[in-house]
């Protein structure tokens, strides 16, 4: 393999209360309850409740993984049939031979609607962080751009606050965990003199009141520049000798299972009106004869390759030179 890159400067704890005996015994009306971690007897509880098969345990061992809490019994059933249709997905996916591998992660008992709920922006595009069930990827692919641009000014790490963002930038027409604009967030704290630390002002993952205090101020932005629609060229000369840059694409249903490679898609749109995630691409390279953008997520850090993925280069995959901007940091 040829590989070339230039970077940018308690588990489902289910079960029931299972006696000193074998048996299980429980009312389906109450909530399921964690009485153990130890995976075997989880695999046993779970075969006697969904029968036998490889799914099954399967199942059961992703929950373990995860620590996935469900409240009843119709609710595990329903997140196992979940599961099974997202199994069955990645399987015949990666049989395809193309030029990325998806693999199962803590999404893979939530439908594709319930993910977008959680993950993406209903309104517009949303070290590696996690967003939670808050929309607010919009805020980390701000935070990403200025946090880099704060390393090359000052020659030190800082943490800025994606939760100011949710709270506070509502009045440049982002809407919170709903969704916004990395643009649109840096036009907020131009104006508004600042942003707080993570440290003074912690993310929460839900919408709230105001916080923000100019005494906690860690970066102030002069400028930002906004790359021209579509202009794949002018976005890879900004990541290679600017800084990283703040990006929107259109997530689509496989990539959300992405576990590597380049990843390539023939359903995804290329235009503002279809991307749904902003991120920050930090660089570029080869893999195999096939360009891509390497971009930095925030689904966590066990997530994709430690966080981050590959997006084939060209022909504006998935809207990736759509929405392009960066920050000019005071």
């Amino acid at each position: 393999m040829s590989v070339k890159l230039i970077l940018s400067s308690s588990i489902l704890l289910i079960f029931f209360a299972a006696a000193a005996t074998k048996e299980i015994r429980f009312d389906e009306s109450n909530p399921i309850k964690m009485v153990s971690d130890n995976l075997h007897e989880l695999e046993d509880n779970v075969v006697q409740i969904l029968g036998q098969s490889r799914h099954v345990l399967s199942f059961s061992r992703f929950a373990h993984r995860y620590g996935k809490k469900y409240q009843s019994v119709e609710e595990m059933k329903l997140r196992f049939s979940v599961f099974k249709e997202n199994l069955d997905l990645i399987r015949s996916t990666n049989k395809k031979g193309l030029s990325y591998k998806l693999s199962l992660n803590q999404f893979a008992d939530l439908t594709w609607q319930e993910f977008q709920r959680y993950k993406l922006s209903s309104s517009s595009p949303c070290p590696v962080k996690e967003q939670g069930h808050c929309g607010s990827c919009w805020t980390f692919s701000t935070t990403g751009a200025l946090e880099a641009a704060y390393h090359q000014a000052f020659g030190k790490g800082i943490s800025l606050s994606e939760q100011q963002l949710v709270d506070c930038a509502g009045t440049f027409n982002n809407f919170g965990c709903h969704g916004g604009l990395p643009s649109q967030a840096f036009e907020y704290i131009k104006y508004n003199g600042g942003l707080d630390t993570e440290e003074a002002y912690p993310y929460t993952g839900k919408d709230g009141g105001c916080k923000f205090s100019a005494k906690n101020i860690g970066v102030q932005v002069l400028d930002s520049v906004n790359i021209t629609l579509g202009a794949e060229d002018e976005l890879k000369h900004a990541v290679g000798l600017v800084r990283p840059v703040s990006v929107a694409f259109e997530v689509v249903h496989e990539f959300r299972f992405y576990k590597k490679g380049v990843f390539t898609s023939n359903t995804c749109g290329n235009t503002p009106m279809d991307v749904n995630h902003a991120v920050l691409a930090v660089g570029y390279g080869v893999e195999d004869d096939v360009p891509y953008w390497l971009i930095k997520n925030s689904w966590g850090g066990d997530w994709g390759d430690n966080g981050y993925f590959k997006m084939e280069m060209g022909k504006n995959m998935c809207g990736v030179a759509t929405c392009s901007s960066y920050p000019v940091v005071a």
